[in-house]
């Protein structure tokens, strides 16, 4: 299921805290960051926190800029994005200013969380979203997505909300400020807890001085394991289908972009249907070109292909199905399956799934992956 894409925003100080154990709030940047902050806000569908950020902050969660307010009006959008929260008792103060600024408001919790919040009072101030018996992040990102219409999250924290996001692979972007200035207190708020992370090392995707602090910005890199994709497979996904738009065209033959990817997040090779004036060359064909038959890397990858891995075809010996698994690739996600206009009962994903390989699809990628072969469509 589709879900929004989730950046996690946060300051800390140079050991790693969001905060001291002192009775007012540790300002960790200032007035520049602060508008940067109001900016990525004004740019999001919606803006979540945890309770525990509620009790402790109090924060309103507006954006407090006029002239962006307008904007987001003149594009369509509410004055101010949706504000959500997450409390698994539904244990919050009704006078939190959370409930009584800026637009609409949501409360996703359990099902005795949602009798709760109710007997308090919040499902006049906000709507109220159980989701079982526990908190379940794929459910409620899903309730945003299809019912709240939210393409873009902006998670402000706190720091156990951001350490689940990451551990379940749900995060597509960390916004990080790092502050000069060490809180040295085990007792203060850290940004991330204990617990199994996916993947390793991160992306750097970039870095900007604001006065005195540094914002350094991140991707997730390793393949998702878990029962949704996570965010590193709609990255990989996404750049297939980039490489797919830039295959020379045909009317004979799909425009097609693959990624391999290691179990680490390294890329190993890319390629694209028609590549290097190969008129017949398949994407996923052209990428395992590039990588050595020996490398111990191919166990544990993923080829990411904008189209599902054909089971048959007139122009090479073996398919690019067959291909994958000779390699020892157990591993893809594609955005699309392959339709009947050249090969009739197309099955790349039943011939690597009989093999054992583990098929992923994501249909939310499939109109991007259409678009270059709309003419043969």
């Amino acid at each position: 299921m589709p879900y929004p894409y989730v950046l996690l925003s946060a300051a800390v100080s140079l050991d790693g805290y969001l905060d001291d154990t002192g009775p007012d709030r540790l300002l960790l940047s200032g007035p520049a960051d602060f508008d940067r902050v109001d900016e990525v806000r004004a740019s999001v569908d919606a803006i979540l926190v945890g309770a525990g950020t509620i009790r402790a902050d109090n924060p309103r969660l507006l954006v407090n800029s006029p002239v962006r307010r307008a904007a987001r009006m003149a594009a369509g959008k509410p004055e101010y994005p949706l504000k959500v929260t997450v409390s698994g008792t539904g244990e919050l103060d009704p006078a939190a200013r959370f409930w009584h600024t800026g637009g609409e408001k949501v409360l996703y919790t359990t099902d005795a969380g949602a009798d709760r919040a109710r007997a308090l009072g919040l499902g006049g101030a906000a709507g109220v979203v159980p989701l079982g018996p526990g908190l379940d992040w794929r459910r409620l990102l899903e309730h945003l997505h299809d019912v709240r219409g939210v393409r873009r999250l902006m998670v402000e924290g706190g720091g156990t909300v951001h350490s689940q996001l990451l551990q379940a692979g749900l995060a597509d972007e960390l916004q990080l400020v790092m502050a000069p200035l060490f809180v040295g207190d085990p007792h203060a708020p850290r940004l991330f807890g204990p617990g199994g992370y996916q993947g390793g090392r991160l992306r750097l995707t970039g870095t900007r001085r604001i006065e005195d602090v540094v914002l350094m910005s991140y991707e997730p890199t390793a393949p998702g394991t878990g029962p949704l994709p996570a965010a590193a497979d709609r990255h990989w996904l996404a750049l297939a289908c980039e490489l797919a738009a830039a295959c020379p065209p045909s009317r004979t033959a799909f425009s097609v972009g693959a990624v391999v990817v290691a179990a680490d997040g390294t890329e190993l090779a890319r390629g694209h249907s028609r590549e290097a004036g190969d008129p017949v060359v398949h994407a996923e064909e052209a990428a395992l070109a590039k990588i050595g038959p020996a490398d111990p890397r191919l166990a544990g990858a993923t080829v990411y292909s904008s189209l599902e891995p054909c089971a048959r075809r007139s122009s090479r010996p073996a398919p690019c199905a067959r291909l994958i698994l000779d390699a020892g690739v157990r591993r893809v996600v594609t955005a699309w399956r392959e339709p009947d206009t050249f090969v009739t009962d197309a099955d790349g994903s039943g011939l690597l799934a009989a093999a054992g390989a583990d098929v992923v699809v994501l249909p939310e990628y499939a109109a991007q992956a259409k678009a270059p072969n709309a003419h043969l469509l």
